[in-house]
C-alpha cells in the first residue's frame, strides 16, 4: 500500500488533475466572501500584495539561499506567486467570518501550497512520482552480473560486429539499486544509494562487457537512474540491446547542499567520486576498461561535475556528456564561494573550474566532448556554450547542441541524453560510424 502511494503519478496523471480541481474549488469559495466594488477593490489587493511576496521569498530563495542550485524556470514564479496570493486571500477569510469559512480558509492554505509545489513540479517533470518528491525511492536492490575475474585486454573490434544477440534478450532493461553497493570506504563520503541501469544485454548468460557511463543529476535531486535508462532503453532496442552500463551516482549528500564536487569541509566529494566510485564500479560492474569506453556524464549541477572531472581526469574518461551544466561550481554565487570555501583565493578558484582546466591541459587526445543546453534554458545555455569553446580550444572532438523547444527541466535533460548518446554510441562501439 505505501509502495502505491509513492508509486502515484504526479506529473501526468489524474491525481495532478484533482488537485488542481480542488484548489480551483478552494480559491473559487474563497472568493465568494464579500460583494460589491470594495470587495472586488480588497481582492485585488490581496492578490497582488500575496503575489509580491510569494516572488520576493522565492528570489530570496534563489538568489540569497541558493535553495534551487541556480535559476528556476518562468513557471516557479508564476507558481510561488499564485499560490502565495491565494494564501493571503485565505488569511483575510479567518476575520470576521462564520466557523466553517474559518476552516475551509485553515484547510485551503496547505492545499494551495501543496498545488503550487506540485505544479512546479511538473513544469520540471523532474519527479516523476509521489516517492520521488518526497526522497523516497521505490526501486529495489539488484545483484548486477559481477566480473568473475580481472578482465583482460578491451576487444578491438568494435561489439556491434562481434554481438550476437540470444533468442531470450530482454525486451527492455532494468534498474535498482546495486547490491552490493557503491561503498565509501577512502573518501567517507555520506552519499545516498547509487542506482544502476543494465541494458538487456547485460541480462542475458554469457553477458558481453559493455561501456561505462558514470552520472550525476542536479540539485536539488537524487541519484536517480529512470531518466537515462528510458534513454537508453530506446537506444538498446534499436542496436540488438546494446547500451552502455550506467551507474547513476549521488555528488550531493543532502538534496539542498552543494558540495561543489570537490573535496571541502562540505564532504570529499571528488575523492568519493574517483576513488570509490570508479574503483567500484570497474569492479563490480562488467564493463570495459579502456578511457574511450568510460564516460562521465551529468545534468545541471551534476553536468559541471561531470564537466569538472572530464577535464581534470582524460586518462579515466574518454568521454564528457554535460546536459545543462552549471558552468563551474558555485557560478551562480561565485562571490560566496570565493570567500567560504577558497577564504579569498581567487586563483585557487580558477584552478578548480573547467574551463581553466582545459586550457592548462591541452592538447587533449581521444577525448570526446558533448555539452548541450535547451533553448529555452538561458540560465544554463550560455554558460555550457562557453564550455564548449574551451573543450574545442582544448582539443577535444567537441559537440554543442542546442535542444530545440527544451528549458532546463526534464525536457533539457532527456533531449540532451537523446542527443549526446548519438553521438556516443559508434564512439562507444554500439553501432556503426
Amino acid at each position: 500500500m505505501w509502495d502505491l502511494l509513492l508509486d502515484i503519478d504526479i506529473v501526468d496523471g489524474p491525481f495532478l488533475t484533482a488537485m488542481y480541481v480542488i484548489a480551483s474549488a478552494f480559491f473559487v469559495y474563497l472568493l465568494g466572501r464579500g460583494d460589491g466594488w470594495s470587495w472586488v477593490l480588497t481582492v485585488i489587493v490581496l492578490l497582488v500584495v500575496g503575489a509580491i511576496i510569494g516572488g520576493a521569498a522565492l528570489w530570496i530563495a534563489v538568489n540569497v539561499l541558493n535553495r534551487f542550485g541556480g535559476p528556476v524556470i518562468d513557471a516557479t514564479w508564476l507558481w510561488v506567486a499564485a499560490a502565495s496570493a491565494a494564501i493571503l486571500l485565505a488569511i483575510w477569510n479567518l476575520w470576521h467570518s462564520k466557523w466553517w469559512r474559518k476552516l475551509i480558509a485553515v484547510v485551503a492554505m496547505p492545499v494551495f501550497a501543496f498545488t503550487a509545489m506540485l505544479g512546479t513540479n511538473a513544469s520540471y517533470g523532474l519527479d516523476r512520482t509521489m516517492g520521488a518528491l518526497l526522497g523516497l525511492t521505490t526501486v529495489d536492490e539488484i545483484e548486477h552480473a559481477r566480473p568473475e575475474a580481472t578482465p583482460g585486454a578491451d576487444p578491438t573490434e568494435p561489439l556491434y560486429l562481434t554481438w550476437t544477440p540470444p533468442a531470450d534478450l530482454p525486451a527492455t532493461g532494468t534498474i535498482g539499486i546495486p547490491d552490493p553497493g557503491v561503498t565509501n570506504t577512502v573518501s567517507g563520503f555520506d552519499a545516498r544509494p547509487a542506482q544502476v541501469y543494465l541494458p538487456p544485454a547485460a541480462l542475458v548468460t554469457d553477458a558481453p562487457r559493455l561501456p561505462l557511463v558514470i552520472m550525476m543529476m542536479g540539485q536539488p535531486g537524487e541519484p536517480d537512474a529512470s531518466f537515462i535508462g528510458e534513454v537508453l532503453d530506446a537506444y538498446a532496442a534499436e542496436h540488438d540491446g546494446l547500451a552502455p552500463i550506467a551507474l547513476v551516482v549521488d555528488q550531493l549528500g543532502d538534496p539542498m547542499k552543494d558540495p561543489l564536487c570537490l573535496d571541502t569541509a562540505m564532504g570529499d566529494v571528488e575523492t568519493y567520486l574517483m576513488q570509490d566510485v570508479v574503483p567500484w564500479a570497474r569492479a563490480n560492474l562488467d564493463v570495459l576498461q579502456g578511457r574511450q569506453f568510460t564516460t562521465v556524464a551529468g545534468y545541471s549541477n551534476g553536468g559541471g561535475c561531470a564537466a569538472y572531472l572530464g577535464a581534470k581526469y582524460p586518462e579515466v574518461f574518454g568521454n564528457i556528456l554535460a546536459v545543462s551544466p552549471v558552468e563551474y561550481a558555485g557560478a551562480d554565487r561565485s562571490e560566496q564561494v570565493l570567500d567560504t570555501v577558497f577564504d579569498g583565493d581567487q586563483a585557487a578558484y580558477d584552478a578548480v573550474m573547467p574551463a581553466n582546466i582545459m586550457a592548462a591541459k591541452a592538447p587533449y587526445r581521444g577525448t570526446t566532448g558533448i555539452f548541450t543546453a535547451g533553448e529555452n534554458d538561458p540560465g544554463y545555455a550560455p554558460g555550457a556554450e562557453r564550455l564548449a569553446d574551451a573543450a574545442r580550444g582544448a582539443g577535444m572532438l567537441t559537440t554543442f547542441a542546442r535542444i530545440p523547444g527544451a528549458d532546463h527541466g526534464s525536457s533539457g535533460l532527456m533531449g540532451g541524453l537523446e542527443a549526446g548518446f548519438a553521438l556516443l554510441y559508434p564512439r562507444l562501439g554500439l553501432s556503426a560510424p
